[in-house]
């Protein structure tokens, strides 16, 4: 059997490998330890690295399945998580200079079911502090770069910064982020690989540093739908720790994954959407649309009724008044190294009344039952992930977010599904959005996974140093 390269093996690839013994989980960790050694303190994708455990645990993984003790087809894959996610007894920093000690108490649910199921944590991700921004930068713990241009630092995109460049660089097969606004789609979009936006219960947030308790959704980070249909597979289910986990019964996407898209119906933005929108990202997307069209789903227009950009003020009331309540006493005390960026975003909850705060509640109730009604006779709603490519980072408007295709999805308790759509002509990635109906990842996963399959778009790699 043709060997694989560990480095940029993906987690269905290195399954297979490990289960016909022709690659061991010690090889691929070594590999990828490697690997982090030579390119990270360039890409700054890790806050840390936990080589001696992975090294235990692969050992460990190696004699397990040579010895017919597999306990699963994820047994000795590797993976990233976002330094949100608590792993007891570890520094989980959120980000935060003022964190840099914080032990974590417990272990996050996600992460005991990955560690249960076999996989091996590599170290903890940069984010944006306190998840806390679209562009993925980070004044103290430093911002990871986007690989795909060696000459220019352009944005990752956040907050799951760390993770998307740990795939989309070979350092990781698959990586743990979390989604408020966009946090997963995004990076995601920018990095040019795949993130799926759950929806908000469908992962256990239990051990996850918050931000918004009603927003925040964890997800998977990969370089092929597949993986991140492995891994939402093995992630999502009931939790009793976290009580919005109850309402959803475990999904497997698997079964309906690879059904293609005939007789789908997808929905395209309105062409007021359009506005604003870069000239190769909406070439891209259009494409994109055609190609699904190809495959056999039935294109459809629809009525919106409000233009995204009317849900990012209340959006912005729940995520700061909750943020708020989280970090604000942090925030608003002048003498810790709180980011500059970040401190204003949060503080934005400090003028929001209970009142405001409830009202933006029952304000999004009232959005989410109309955009349902909107899509009721669709499958899935297109759209690209980002408004533009990676941009250099001192272009980033830090009092502005990069979340405007993102947010609304958060905000109206939908999924969605960032997949790569193609580059543009200096070779910098693009990234289409496929937003399904609430708890409908399944779908959202079979037509990314019918567009990758006929455009093999994630098959590129970013650029190697010389």
């Amino acid at each position: 059997m043709t060997r694989i390269d560990p480095v940029w093996a993906g987690v269905a690839e290195l399954s297979r490998a490990f289960g016909a013994r022709t690659l061991s989980p010690l090889e691929a960790v070594e590999a990828l330890l490697e690997r982090i050694r030579r390119r990270d303190p360039a890409l700054h994708a890790f806050i840390a690295v936990y080589g001696d455990d992975a090294r235990l645990a692969a050992e460990g993984a190696e004699r397990a399945i040579r010895s017919g003790h597999r306990v699963g087809p994820l047994h000795g894959v590797p993976i990233a998580l976002k330094d949100l996610v608590d792993l007891e007894g570890r520094v989980t920093t959120g980000g935060s200079k003022v964190w840099a000690g914080r032990i974590s108490p417990v272990t996050a649910t996600l992460a005991e079911r990955a560690i249960a199921a076999g996989m091996i944590v590599l170290g903890k991700t940069h984010t944006v502090e306190f998840a806390m921004g679209s562009w993925g930068t980070n004044t103290h713990m430093g911002t990871p770069r986007n690989p795909w241009d060696l000459a220019v630092h352009r944005t990752p995109g956040g907050s799951s910064s760390g993770s998307a460049v740990a795939v989309a660089a070979g350092l990781a097969p698959v990586a743990i982020g979390t989604d408020t606004g966009g946090s997963v789609r995004l990076p995601a979009g920018w990095c040019g690989i795949v993130g799926l936006k759950v929806t908000a219960g469908r992962i256990s947030t239990h051990g996850v540093l918050p931000l918004s308790f009603t927003l925040d959704t964890p997800g998977p980070m990969a370089r092929s739908v597949e993986d991140a249909a492995l891994l939402f597979r093995l992630l999502n289910g009931p939790d009793p720790r976290d009580p919005q986990t109850l309402s959803w019964t475990a999904a497997d996407p698997l079964p309906t994954l690879r059904r293609g898209v005939a007789g789908l119906k997808v929905a395209v933005m309105p062409d007021a959407e359009r506005t604003g929108v870069d000239r190769e990202v909406l070439s891209a997307y259009d494409a994109s649309v055609d190609a699904l069209a190809r495959l056999g789903a039935q294109v459809v227009r629809v009525t919106l009724p409000h233009r995204f950009s009317d849900y990012a003020a209340a959006t912005g009331r729940i995520i700061g008044a909750e943020g708020y309540r989280f970090v604000g006493h942090l925030v608003d005390d002048e003498s810790l190294p709180v980011d500059p960026h970040v401190r204003p975003r949060i503080q934005l909850g400090r003028g929001v009344s209970a009142r405001d705060y409830l009202l933006a509640l029952a304000e999004r109730e009232t959005h989410r039952r109309a955009v349902e009604a909107a899509l009721a006779d669709v499958d899935a709603l297109l759209t690209p992930t980002a408004l533009t490519p990676p941009i250099p980072i001192e272009k980033a408007d830090q009092g502005g977010t990069a979340a405007h295709f993102t947010r609304p999805v958060n905000y109206l308790g939908l999924c969605g599904l960032a997949v790569p759509n193609g580059f543009t002509a200096d070779g910098l990635p693009l990234s289409l959005q496929i937003v399904a109906r609430a708890g409908d990842e399944a779908t959202a996963l079979r037509v990314g996974w019918a567009y990758e399959a006929a455009t093999r778009e994630q098959a590129r790699r970013p650029p190697e140093p010389a």
